[in-house]
């Protein structure tokens, strides 16, 4: 009764697919073999260090150096197999893919960064007032509203309730068709509702951060000397005082930005953003293993990558690290 559930090769083959054809995908996509087995292929073609034999390395057109007999030892680019459902190699679309999520992410990240960084120290200079007290109101709901809620509301709320007024859309990616030409154009307006969604945690966060990490430093000697030879309010905050206070602030927006790059799934589903995070959701749905597979193995690259120029980044902040 429940035979084929939740089985790639009946997503592929459809419900009217005979038995035959469904055992020759699952010995095409090594489904029939032990889950160890197929584990320890897949690692086997995702590693740059390979064995493969002349057959493997023609059908998968594995690209790199081998040497070897009937079975090669070779050192390849990382191979991440083929779409269930496009046949499409998954290292293709994702690199299509990603144009879209870097320009969400780095888009959310710009305003969680100006914004934030601006509540933040505002609401340290202006300690006790009225500005102070939104700001860290404003940010505490920021980081308790889940994404994907937000992400309903505010669609709603802008792209269908506010449309005539907004103009912005409930749903659109980063290019559109023209009907008549067939060329893609780019629509930065599709571009505001995602990012402004995907940007109010990172945004809460970094305003937290921001005014803790200026307490600390609006108290310390360097500052009162500053103000002591006279320096400028402006002088004093801007140049001496927040960039010594913006160490853990840089740990927030790179991490902040490996992780969007890393876990805009919902926010892309729901505003139909075409970008790594739509690609996965779509791929679950479908059974694509090797597509959501893919995605996580590249988002965790993604993400150590971010993280490492961290490093650099600390260091062209406050010399003092060196």
């Amino acid at each position: 009764m429940f035979q084929g559930f939740g089985d790639p090769a009946r997503m592929i083959v459809g419900q009217t697919g005979d038995k035959k054809t469904m055992d020759n995908i699952r010995k095409d996509l090594y489904l029939d073999q032990p889950k160890w087995k197929q584990f320890m292929l897949y690692l086997n073609d995702v590693s740059p260090i390979c064995f493969h034999s002349q057959a493997d390395i023609d059908k998968k057109k594995l690209n790199g150096f081998f040497i070897g007999g009937k079975t090669k030892m070779g050192l390849k680019f990382p191979y991440l197999r083929k779409s269930y459902q496009t046949k499409k190699e998954v290292g293709k679309m994702l690199i299509e893919a990603l144009p879209g999520t870097l320009l969400l992410a780095f888009a959310a990240m710009l305003f969680a960064t100006f914004f934030g960084i601006l509540l933040g120290t505002i609401a340290s200079v202006k300690k006790g007032t009225w500005l102070d007290t939104s700001a860290v109101f404003t940010s505490i709901i920021g980081i308790s509203a889940p994404s994907f809620f937000m992400a309903i509301l505010i669609a709603y709320f802008f792209g269908v309730v506010l449309h005539n007024y907004t103009g912005l859309n409930l749903t659109g990616s980063w290019f559109d068709i023209d009907e008549v030409t067939g060329e893609k154009y780019i629509t930065i307006k599709n571009l505001i509702l995602p990012a402004f969604t995907l940007g109010i945690r990172p945004l809460a966060i970094i305003t937290q951060l921001t005014r803790s990490a200026m307490l600390d430093v609006l108290n310390q000697d360097y500052i009162r000397t500053a103000y002591a030879k006279g320096l400028s309010s402006k002088q004093v905050i801007f140049k001496h005082a927040l960039r010594n206070a913006l160490n853990p602030v840089i740990t927030a927006i790179t991490g902040w930005f490996a992780e969007l790059l890393a876990g805009a799934f919902f926010i892309e589903y729901i505003f139909g953003w075409k970008g790594i995070g739509k690609l996965t959701v779509d791929a679950l749905e479908k059974l694509d293993y090797p597509v959501v597979m893919g995605a996580v193995l590249f988002s965790a690259c993604i993400f150590i990558v971010v993280n490492m120029l961290a490093d650099v980044l600390y260091k062209m902040v406050d010399p003092r690290i060196k």
